[in-house]
């Protein structure tokens, strides 16, 4: 069993959403505003729709905090949708008596959401039955208890950034020197790019496409930086840290593509091109008094962390509601038609890659949870500084 774990409930036009994170360590400082901050941080970024001018994101924390400190019992959340009294008549739970159709039904699928094929599998006639979950609107509740996993991991000296470096076509520069502050330098941008060139470009394509009725995708870097070695394992494939973040990535709505270091590129090149050299540091211990001469690799071998930045990129596909929609039938009759066009973004991509940050942040705190384990902060920590002093005197083998 997993000790750490999430689990979200809401639907986007319904009261609220809520996060519920479980198996937490007592004693960790904590406040709404440590989670605020990140809930701000995913409704920014140039090319949002209207429904980010409606949000004022908050968590209100219902449960496994008190007097600023973790308890070690689920901590609950809930963050208001203030969109929802728009929506009461069409979303309230209660049946309706007489007429049971409902206002802005959804009967025409749009090609690339999950309209159709969740019809289909819960054999509804209203895709609002489906798109009201699968609406992204569900990752604030992700950010939510990212945050806290984020929060954990400072105390470690962990940190998790992201940069967008593409995004409608346009390529973004990684700077030579990576700022020390990621978040701090992306949050600066419109599209939180590090390549204020590209950062232009990228503004014009999204104008471009919104006048055109279009959307567009992109790609973001996420870095997570402070991670010892030996977290995940390479002993059963369920246990690979590689995997595991490539998986929560993968959730994340839209997102089709996950790279890890070179990623596809370490496909076309020789293995003298690939592989990261190995250097003796005896100022490095947290990666076991080693360095590599590159991180290639992405700060990951075999499925376990080994002591170099973790760094990794997510795809996300150009948003599905097009305002000039795309072919699709109309089920009630099986005719042609021009699918629904629900109120939404040009694009998502700097959003994603905070609710990356979050979904990384989770993963990587599962990881170190699982390898030291404890009911309490300090219990976590005292396991944690045995093993890196372990790694200080560890004699080679």
């Amino acid at each position: 069993m997993l000790m750490l774990r999430f689990t979200t409930a809401g639907e986007s036009h319904g009261p609220a959403l809520v996060s519920i994170l479980e198996g937490m360590v007592a004693g960790l400082p904590l406040v709404a505003a440590d989670i605020d901050g990140d809930l701000s941080r995913r409704q920014q970024g140039y090319g949002r729709g209207r429904r980010m001018k409606i949000e004022a994101d908050h968590a209100e924390l219902l449960s496994g905090v008190r007097a600023g400190e973790t308890l070690g019992s689920p901590i609950a959340m809930l963050i208001q949708n203030r969109d929802w009294k728009n929506w009461e008549e069409i979303m309230d739970p209660a049946p309706r008596e007489g007429d049971p159709e409902r206002k802005r039904a959804v009967t025409r699928p749009r090609p690339g959401h999950v309209d159709l094929s969740g019809m289909l599998k819960y054999d509804r006639d209203d895709a609002r039955d489906v798109l009201e979950r699968a609406s992204a609107r569900e990752t604030t509740a992700r950010v939510a208890a990212g945050a806290i996993c984020r929060r954990f991991l400072r105390e470690f000296g962990i940190t998790v950034g992201s940069h967008i470096v593409h995004l409608g076509g346009i390529d973004a520069k990684r700077p030579d020197k990576m700022p020390s502050e990621l978040n701090g330098a992306a949050d600066q941008s419109q599209v939180r790019t590090l390549d204020p060139d590209a950062e232009k470009e990228m503004i014009e394509r999204i104008d471009a496409a919104k006048a055109a009725g279009d959307t567009l995708g992109g790609i973001a870097e996420i870095i997570c930086d402070g991670v010892p070695v030996g977290l995940g394992s390479h002993v059963s494939w369920d246990r690979k840290l590689d995997g595991r973040l490539a998986a929560a990535l993968m959730s994340i709505p839209a997102v089709k593509a996950v790279e890890i270091g070179l990623g596809v590129d370490c496909a076309r090149k020789k293995g003298s091109e690939v592989h990261d050299e190995i250097d003796a540091d005896e100022s490095n211990v947290k990666a076991g008094r080693v360095r590599r001469r590159s991180n290639r690799a992405g700060g990951m071998e075999g499925g376990i962390s080994n002591g170099e930045q973790i760094v990794l990129r997510a795809a996300m596909k150009p948003i599905s509601t097009l305002m000039r929609p795309l072919g699709t039938i109309e089920m009630k009759t099986r005719e042609p038609a021009q699918a629904v066009a629900e109120r939404s973004d040009v694009t998502a991509v700097p959003a994603m890659g905070v609710i990356a940050e979050a979904m990384t942040a989770f993963v990587v705190a599962q990881a170190l949870l699982e390898k030291f384990g404890g009911d309490s902060l300090g219990e976590t920590r005292r396991s944690y500084e045995n093993y890196v002093s372990g790694l200080s005197g560890r004699k080679g083998r």
